[in-house]
């Protein structure tokens, strides 16, 4: 586990050029993330060149976590990286920590500390995290922005005798080049947008071999012990029994590949389609996903394609399933207010929303669901996360499906507005942390598939007798 004092501690950086340096090597590597995050999630993706994948004893839990981590750790080197500070959890005892998954997974941690501005205090901070709890197993050092020679001798001298762990990286004041990753109000900009790729790569792989101690690195890796998970055997993929599209573009781009994986294993077809780009929804289309993203940042792109907007309300209108997180609910509400530009969107739901300057709702959640909708049955309790700057523009009487137990959602502790078969909620969801979601999500796109073709598919299941859920 790559981890850290803090956040912007340099995580995210060390990773990323750990992981391209040991693909130069001709190593095969495994990536992961500690907690909900898309954005960290997608560049480690993108440098490792397959599915990065969310660890996170909150929303799934820690057999679910041991089996996903079993069962996607299949190679060379298996690099996780951490989020905000090693023992930074859900409440002062750290639960759900960086430092607890290391422990559940038995992962060694290599910690990366910003030297900015000091030298012998940081083998006390070292020392600290050693002694705070001798179960988490710190096996070296990341020394991060360094100013120079002097200043990395002093700071490796302390570290290494009053900690007794090797400094294996020293990554410099690196300024402003290739490695800074454009960021904004969600943290960085994603793959998607970034149009540097070639460059970043090239950069992240010389960090790796000039400040990075990859053959050492590779030792620590090499000492972590066999996980004892119960693997489960992988249901046979149902056949195809409904065609779902969803919106993947440089607007869209948060998905948790467990929840695609899921809905092909249920029986999708999965349909990936442009928001920005193309014209209309495909006429054989039972179902539509809209996960999360930057409607904001592209929302004059968003506005000019009208016709996808059009398509998606009146699709809607006539029973096609939808389910839609956070940037999907953005699109399918009546306006979204940028500084004072009020940014029409599809207008399925008369719900006006703004852009404010700090997070709205941020945080892990917990949901009940206490009315009908097309997904999940009254009773069921989920777990997921939100992380938005959009809320209501007023207090617009929201009702929702589901009753928060944790988090903001649209409002008055509510979340999940419902129309007909439509589901939206500002709550990102992992299939794991969603019981039945995938499989619901499936069988409501069959029914609705049999009904447009006017065969008999048995009750239908699309929410009857649900109505708009905003005033």
């Amino acid at each position: 586990m790559v981890a850290g004092l803090s956040g912007d501690s340099g995580k995210t950086v060390t990773g990323l050029s750990l992981v391209a340096g040991l693909r130069r090597r001709g190593s095969s590597v495994a990536v992961f993330k500690k907690g909900p995050d898309y954005i960290d999630a997608a560049w480690l993706s993108d440098v490792a060149g397959l599915p990065c994948r969310n660890l996170d004893t909150y929303i799934v839990p820690e057999d679910g976590v041991r089996r996903r981590f079993a069962a996607h750790a299949r190679a060379d080197v298996t690099v996780v990286e951490g989020n905000r500070g090693l023992f930074d959890g859900l409440d002062a005892a750290g639960t759900h920590s960086s430092a607890a998954l290391a422990k559940l997974l038995d992962l060694p941690v290599v910690l990366v500390v910003n030297a900015t501005k000091s030298t012998r205090t940081l083998a006390a901070l070292v020392k600290g995290c050693q002694t705070f709890d001798p179960s988490v197993n710190i096996a070296g050092v990341v020394l991060n922005r360094v100013a120079g020679p002097r200043h990395e001798a002093v700071i490796r001298e302390a570290i290494e005798q009053y900690c007794d762990l090797p400094v294996v990286g020293v990554i410099p004041k690196l300024g402003d080049d290739a490695t800074v990753i454009p960021g904004r109000h969600l943290g960085l900009v994603t793959p998607a947008e970034f149009g540097a790729h070639e460059a970043l790569m090239s950069r992240l792989e010389e960090i790796a071999s000039r400040y990075l101690d990859i053959d050492r690195l590779i030792e620590i890796a090499e000492r972590a012990q066999p996980l004892d998970a119960q693997l489960e055997q992988a249901a046979s993929p149902r056949r195809r029994r409904a065609r779902i599209a969803y919106f993947s573009d440089k607007v869209f781009t948060f998905y948790y590949p467990e929840n695609l994986e899921a809905l092909e294993a249920n029986g999708a077809e999965l349909l990936p389609l442009s928001a920005l780009d193309d014209a209309a929804l495909p006429d054989d289309v039972a179902g539509l996903y809209i996960g999360g993203g930057f409607p904001e940042t592209q929302a004059a792109r968003l506005v000019a394609n009208r016709t996808m907007m059009t398509s998606v309300k009146r699709a809607a209108e006539n029973g096609l399933p939808i389910y839609a997180e956070c940037g999907g609910l953005i699109y399918l509400c009546r306006s979204l207010t940028l500084d004072t530009t009020a940014c029409p969107m599809a207008g399925l739901f008369p719900l006006d929303l703004e852009m404010y300057d700090r997070p709205v709702g941020h945080g892990y959640v917990e949901a009940e669901v206490d009315a009908d909708n097309p997904f999940f049955p009254r009773g069921t309790v989920i777990r997921g996360h939100e992380f938005h700057y959009t809320g209501p523009t007023a207090d617009t009487g929201t009702g929702g499906c589901m009753k928060l137990r944790r988090g903001v959602g649209v409002g008055g502790g509510r979340d999940g507005l419902v129309y007909k078969s439509v589901t939206a909620c500002y709550m990102h969801i992992h299939v794991d942390g969603a019981p039945g979601w995938a499989s619901a999500f499936v069988d409501v796109a069959a029914v609705y598939r049999a009904d447009r073709r006017g065969c008999s598919g048995g009750k239908n299941s699309r929410g009857a007798g649900a109505s708009l859920s905003v005033a």
